[in-house]
């Protein structure tokens, strides 16, 4: 299975740090958030792996090269403006395969993708329990099937695993992923999974802080 790392966006929350850091390069722990990410897809079994650019993309693209040195194959699309998130899956589409995983390049998790698949479904997401700056979270989830409407809700941790098919016939642009993923839990066409360990959406400056001070503190 290939894995897709998404990482060309502006990251406008995070600023004035991505003004001049791509987000995936901000440091959590001493070490880019998209090293981490990279580690932890070698170490579950993935050996090749798209990773979209645009915002400072080069400075990302200096920092992996070719993935060797974290045990992968990497090849990288270009996206002269970004095309959000399901665009830019669709731009690299040829390149990923029938089943592939994708991940947010910009969270912090402790999460295992050695056991992530479509399941029995177009796709599987990695849902979290609700954190502070999402109170009434993304989805509803009963057994492994993710609904809109119900309860408890659960946020969209930016894990997932898709079948080619999820976005069959969609032209290529600049297109959100929310609605897709909406859509197809409307036809009982999408699963999930929760993830109870460690999980950060590294927003803004202050997340960034706080988690850095988390893990410090655990350390100690």
């Amino acid at each position: 299975m290939k894995a897709m790392l998404l990482a060309a966006g502006r990251g406008e929350r995070m600023r004035p740090l991505s003004d001049s850091v791509p987000k995936p390069l901000l440091e959590v722990g001493g070490e880019p958030l998209i090293g981490r990410h990279l580690d932890a897809l070698a170490r579950s079994g993935i050996r090749e792996c798209v990773i979209n650019l645009s915002w400072l993309g080069d400075r990302i693209r200096a920092f992996v090269g070719d993935g060797s040195r974290f045990d992968l194959a990497v090849e990288y699309s270009e996206e002269p403006e970004a095309l959000e998130t399901a665009g830019g899956i669709v731009q690299a589409l040829d390149r990923l395969g029938p089943c592939f995983v994708v991940v947010n390049a910009d969270i912090f998790t402790d999460y295992d993708f050695s056991g992530l698949n479509a399941r029995d479904g177009l796709a599987n997401i990695v849902l979290v329990d609700n954190p502070a700056h999402n109170p009434g979270g993304d989805f509803s989830l009963a057994g492994s099937r993710v609904g809109n409407d119900g309860a408890p809700r659960y946020t969209f941790s930016g894990i997932a695993c898709y079948r080619r098919e999820f976005f069959a016939g969609l032209a290529p642009g600049k297109r959100p992923l929310a609605p897709l993923l909406r859509a197809a839990a409307d036809r009982g066409e999408l699963s999930g999974e929760l993830h109870a360990g460690r999980w950060s959406d590294v927003g803004t400056p202050e997340r960034l802080a706080a988690l850095n001070a988390g893990l410090r503190g655990d350390d100690g």
